[in-house]
C-alpha cells in the first residue's frame, strides 16, 4: 500500500533546478535587452521595450517562486507562469496581426521566435512541473 507523503512539494529539486536556471538565464537576457533598449532608444518602440522589461520581471519572480519550493513559492510561480503564458500568446498574436504596434521586437513577439520559441514553451514546462510536483506531494501517481 502506498504511503502518502507529508513532505512539502519540492519545485526546486531535480529537473526543477534546470527550470530555475533557464528562468534566470531568460531574466538576465530580457532585463539586459530591455535596459539597453529603454536607455538608448525608448522613443522608438516604448511598448515593445516595456513589455520586454515586464517579461524580465516575470522571469525573475517565477525563478524565485520555483526556488522557494514552499506553498507561497508555488503560488508565486503558478501566477507567474500563467501570466507569462498569457503574455507570450497575447503579445505573439498581436505582434503578428498588428506589426505596426511593434516597430521593434519584444521577448514575447512572434511567440518568442527571437529566442527560439523558448518563451512559449517555458511557461508550459513551468506549469507542468508545478502540477507534477503537486501530484507527487499528494501521493498521486506521476
Amino acid at each position: 500500500m502506498a504511503e502518502l507523503s507529508t513532505a512539502r512539494p519540492r519545485t526546486n529539486a531535480g529537473p526543477g533546478r534546470l527550470l530555475i536556471a533557464v528562468y534566470l538565464l531568460f531574466a538576465i537576457a530580457a532585463s539586459s535587452r530591455a535596459a539597453l533598449q529603454i536607455a538608448t532608444r525608448f522613443d522608438e518602440a516604448p511598448l515593445a521595450y516595456l513589455l520586454s522589461a515586464l517579461a524580465a520581471i516575470v522571469y525573475v519572480v517565477a525563478a524565485v517562486g520555483l526556488a522557494r519550493a514552499g506553498h507561497a513559492g508555488r503560488r508565486i510561480a503558478l501566477a507567474c507562469c500563467a501570466l507569462e503564458l498569457v503574455g507570450v500568446v497575447g503579445v505573439g498574436a498581436v505582434s503578428l496581426a498588428r506589426p505596426d504596434l511593434f516597430p521593434d521586437e519584444t521577448v514575447w513577439s512572434g511567440f518568442g521566435s527571437g529566442y527560439g520559441y523558448i518563451p512559449l514553451v517555458l511557461p508550459v514546462l513551468g506549469l507542468a512541473w508545478l502540477r507534477h510536483t503537486r501530484r507527487r506531494a499528494a501521493g498521486a501517481p506521476s
